[in-house]
């Protein structure tokens, strides 16, 4: 069994009348192999959600930690999580092969002057965007692929890997810079990240600049020494 974990600032109602990730529920709900855990009308951080999961008592051992405003577009996406589980300990939708020091966001490498792309050659996989599913899609490379560092609109992982080795998520990061931490936090215990090929499709493109990812920022690079 599977758990779909998130958060939402929606009501109960709201979230599975309106949100995108509450309307593809609803469409793929004749799979009996998963269940729903979301925060309704959550005013915290998102590490806070998801380690709230992870320590929970549950029979359900795989873990997806995504975004309220994702579309699921395909309807095999456990049986997916499964295999790329089977794969690698950690997977996500999109990802980049190399880290470099002072790296904002998981496909970036430079924000001084204007947003920079890392080179499309350390970047895999591929994920759409816009208002309704079955958006256009952006490819950044192959898929599947061994990484350093996955984009955090979806991470799937088994709850006894992260027990047995005690991963978290760090709860000083609210929303911004989670994802890039978890995955330095996982890749220092030796395990593999990898993307996988999921069909989803992301509303946001991202909110860089404001003071919380500016503080959120700072004290990423001061965790890690950078």
């Amino acid at each position: 069994m599977l758990e779909f974990v998130s958060a939402t600032r929606f009501t109960r109602d709201e979230f599975w009348e309106r949100s995108a990730l509450g309307r593809s529920l609803i469409r793929i709900e004749g799979d009996e192999r998963w269940v729903p855990r979301v925060a309704f009308e959550n005013r915290r951080g998102l590490p806070e959600v998801f380690n709230e999961r992870i320590a929970a008592g549950s029979e359900h051992d795989i873990l997806v930690f995504l975004h309220d405003d994702v579309f699921i577009d395909g309807l095999f996406i456990v049986d997916q999580v499964r295999q790329g589980l089977e794969e690698f300990h950690v997977l996500g939708v999109a990802g980049n092969d190399q880290r470099v020091p002072r790296q904002f966001a998981w496909g970036f490498v430079d924000i001084t002057r204007d947003v920079v792309w890392d080179d499309r050659g350390h970047l895999h996989g591929g994920i759409g965007h816009g208002d309704v599913p079955a958006g256009p899609v952006t490819r950044f490379g192959e898929t599947p692929a061994e990484c350093e560092l996955l984009d955090g609109v979806f991470m799937a992982a088994r709850r006894s890997t992260l027990l047995e080795h005690g991963v978290r998520f760090d709860e000083r990061f609210g929303f911004h810079f989670y994802d890039l931490d978890f995955c330095r936090s996982v890749r220092a215990k030796g395990l593999r990240l990898g993307t996988w090929p999921i069909a989803l499709t992301h509303q946001s493109k991202g909110n860089w600049g404001s003071p919380e990812w500016q503080k959120g920022y700072a004290d990423y690079i001061g965790k890690w020494k950078e």
